[in-house]
């Protein structure tokens, strides 16, 4: 992926983002006659402004695109005219104040809908959940799961794909309890295995749920033949092209594209004698592959990719009607955010991985992917991004929009405003952990990065 790319779409998915969530304040506090004094889609020197509307709003585009702001009529923040302190932000009610601030919170969860709602519509292609193999004494393995196997539900939910049922599992996971998966044989009877999970929920930062329980999901068998590369990796500069057949390996037989990727994995910073036919010639090519984190250990990467044949007999493809993508899209962004709780809480207690959270840096990388996928990838990406910035803010940190609101409900309830000082020290609590969730995110980019 192009490293241009990446940038242009993260920019493009944060601006929208932050313009989202800051149209949410801007809307309410219009609504509500607060004044609004600035509209401010990213921080530092204006890029662009322009002034509209009887208040003549100041609509800005500043320089630092990594958030956004609202600046409202405030005496908190110099002197208002006596003729205007009725639009004050500080002279509004508790109820108008709360509506302001968790209006940004609630747009974001409003874009997540949105998309998800297009994705049901246009429709979602995802592999079918049939197990290729199951691991020996694993937790599939004692729960009877076999080769063949088709999942159909777990814990009572339907799934038909396998990010369908890794998403349950994940969030059975979190809760630390055992799962009745429904299954229909290669015989074609429908049948019910059990999955232990008290185990899995420890390590949920070695791998992938799918292989800590010991399933293998079942594969299409690809040639080997190189359907792309990537500039400057190994396999580029060995001097492999693309419509190369791998035939072996150091002297092995390579039957599929699955048996190239296996070898290669297993050979990090290993020289391989790499038989290959082109154009009906046969030649041998030394490629050496680099090295990269994969799982806790160290894992070959050469950047050579194969262009995949359809296979409807593996492939699912889900749409709904637009009423019946509704209902899916705010049952599943509820579920997205249920989740990113838990896992927020697992990350505090403990149970699960810091390394789960990511920067800015993943997330550009992920943006660039997604959009290169599809159009419906990226609206997926812009969904759990809105989702877990709508979950973010509304998490009672100070400085944020909960932490706002968290102050809001206290005011309701002792009916006065906590005191200054409590505030002060409010918001350099929030900044502590801001500033080390930050750091968290940060270390996390850079040792994929560098690894």
């Amino acid at each position: 992926m192009n490293v241009l790319s990446s940038l242009f779409f993260f920019i493009l998915a944060v601006a929208l983002l932050i313009a989202i969530h800051e149209y949410g304040h801007f809307w309410m506090a219009r609504k509500l006659g607060v004044k609004v004094l600035r509209y401010s889609i990213g921080f530092g020197k204006p890029l662009w402004m322009a002034r509209r509307g009887p208040d003549q709003t100041e609509y800005v585009v500043a320089a630092v695109p990594v958030g956004g702001y609202v600046r409202m009529l405030d005496e908190r923040e110099g002197e208002v005219a006596e003729h205007e302190r009725h639009r004050a932000f500080n002279r509004q009610t508790v109820g108008k104040r709360f509506a302001i601030v968790s209006a940004g919170p609630l747009c974001n969860f409003l874009l997540a809908i949105a998309a998800y709602w297009l994705v049901f519509i246009i429709g979602v292609t995802d592999v079918k959940p049939i197990v290729g193999e199951v691991a020996p004494d694993s937790a599939a393995a004692r729960g009877g799961f076999a080769t063949g196997d088709v999942i159909s539900g777990v814990d009572g939910e339907r799934t038909e794909n396998w990010q369908g049922v890794v998403l349950v599992l994940l969030d059975k996971a979190l809760k630390d309890s055992a799962v009745h998966v429904k299954v229909r044989d290669a015989a074609g009877t429908e049948r019910e295995r059990e999955l232990d999970l008290h185990s899995v929920e420890a390590k949920l930062k070695q791998g992938n749920m799918l292989e800590i329980l010991g399933i293998r999901p079942l594969r299409l068998v690809v040639q080997a033949v190189i359907g792309g590369l990537e500039a400057g990796e190994p396999a580029e500069t060995a001097g492999l092209k693309v419509g190369d057949r791998i035939l072996s390996c150091d002297g092995k037989a390579v039957s599929d594209w699955e048996a190239w990727v296996d070898y290669v994995r297993a050979h990090p910073e290993r020289p391989i004698q790499v038989g290959i036919e082109r154009a009906g010639a046969h030649l041998t090519v030394e490629v050496t592959p680099r090295r990269m984190k994969a799982n806790g250990g160290a894992s070959g990467y050469v950047g050579a990719s194969v262009t995949l044949p359809e296979s409807k007999e593996l492939l699912s493809v889900t749409r709904y009607s637009p009423g019946e993508a509704l209902g899916k899209a705010l049952a599943k962004t509820w579920d997205m955010s249920a989740l990113t709780l838990r896992m927020l809480w697992g990350m505090v207690s403990g149970k699960v991985s810091m390394s789960n959270i990511s920067g800015p840096i993943s997330i550009a990388k992920y943006a660039g992917y997604s959009a290169h996928i599809g159009g419906t990838a990226f609206l997926t990406f812009l969904a759990v991004v809105s989702l877990s910035l709508g979950v973010l803010n509304m998490l009672p940190i100070p400085i944020l929009d909960g932490g706002h609101l968290f102050y809001y409900l206290i005011e309701a309830v002792k009916g006065s405003p906590l005191s200054d000082a409590a505030q002060a020290l409010g918001q350099r609590l929030g900044i502590a952990i801001l500033l080390l969730l930050m750091a968290v995110a940060l270390y996390n980019d850079l040792t994929q990065l560098f690894e």
